[in-house]
């Protein structure tokens, strides 16, 4: 009797995919060799990207997609853009933080969400602990010294106060960037304490840091690198109170968000040289030409360049690329974003 031929597998059929954002950050972050990645797994919707969702060709694009590669200024997807693509399933994202995209309309659909958060931490913790080591060294300020003088010190070698063996690093907040950075002094002879109320002390002895309070946390570093999300509860968290109790000469260093920091205080204890800061990002994200805090000689303000910058964007296509894959095909997102996570998320 003759055996029955083995019917051939079904391929999966590809799914329907657009990009939504602007158009220069599709520019930056989706390289022709990203776009034809994404090409080979889904029916890519060729350009220009939408960034917005009311008009009539955003409208017949969302008719018909299953899966949205978002980027920085992705419009809302709230209920009138979800009305207009029935066929919505996923959620791409290739930068950080989906808060200013993701509704809660997306989770009421049950939309899954991927998010390229985690290679977007790599470069501000790479940032974070470069800045760790120049503060401990006093290189801004001997840098100034250096170009005043023209010669250089004859302390320099015997300054107490100089260098990074054994210095407290205090880590606010355990987020995916906290933990890179925590993950990327592993090889210094630093101590590193963490202040996170979600953080087990099992789990913080897994990390290899010690759980501290957060008043502890200000008295007790030499540095305070601040990670935590800007959120209702964390709105001038970093207080006047907590500023003052710092260390003499000990350092802040913030690439999180500007408003998390009581900036006024902030001003007063840099002016009075108590504490030195270095602000990746401030309240507002630009400052004003008059602020004080540009006459700060002891507060090194960069233009939130801490995230991905230049060829780091290739790393935020590459993990987009290999998520897109994994859904198309059917094996779930390796960087979901739980839907209980946004409250806590940056």
């Amino acid at each position: 009797m003759d055996t029955p031929a083995t019917a051939a597998p079904r391929e999966r059929p590809r799914p329907r995919a657009a990009l939504a954002m602007r158009p220069d950050a599709a520019a930056a972050v989706l390289d022709p060799g990203a776009l034809t990645a994404l090409g080979a797994v889904c029916d890519l919707e060729p350009p220009p990207v939408l960034d917005d969702f009311t008009t009539a060709r955003a409208r017949a694009v969302l008719a018909d997609v299953e899966l949205l590669v978002t980027g920085w200024g992705c419009p809302p997807l709230d209920a009138a853009a979800l009305a207009a693509a029935p066929r919505l399933r996923a959620v791409v994202h290739t930068a950080g933080t989906v808060r200013g995209h993701i509704t809660e309309a997306c989770w009421e659909r049950g939309i899954e969400v991927s998010s390229a958060a985690a290679a977007n931490a790599l470069p501000v913790a790479e940032y974070t602990v470069a800045m760790i080591l120049l503060s401990g060294k006093h290189a801004l300020e001997r840098a100034h010294a250096l170009r005043a003088s023209r010669r250089r010190e004859e302390s320099s070698l015997t300054a107490p106060g100089t260098g990074n063996y054994g210095r407290t690093v205090g880590i606010l907040s355990a987020s995916l960037i906290g933990r890179r950075v925590i993950e990327l002094l592993r090889p210094y002879d630093m101590r590193v304490l963490l202040h996170d109320p979600y953080v087990s002390d099992a789990e913080a002895a897994a990390l290899g840091v010690r759980p501290v309070g957060l008043g502890e946390l200000f008295t007790r570093a030499d540095v305070v690198s601040v990670h935590t999300p800007l959120l209702p509860a964390t709105h001038g968290l970093v207080s006047r109170a907590l500023l003052t109790s710092m260390r003499p000469d000990s350092v802040l260093i913030n690439t999180a968000r500007g408003a998390v920091v009581d900036q006024d205080a902030l001003v007063d204890v840099v002016r009075a040289r108590r504490v030195r800061a270095v602000l990746d990002v401030t309240e507002p994200d630009v400052l004003p030409p008059d602020h004080p805090l540009w006459e700060c000689e002891n507060a090194l303000i960069t233009p939130h360049l801490a995230g991905s910058q230049g060829n780091e964007l290739r790393r935020l296509a590459e993990l987009a690329v290999a998520e897109v894959t994994r859904w198309t095909a059917g094996d779930g997102f390796a960087h979901p974003v739980p839907r209980e996570r946004m409250a806590f998320l940056a």
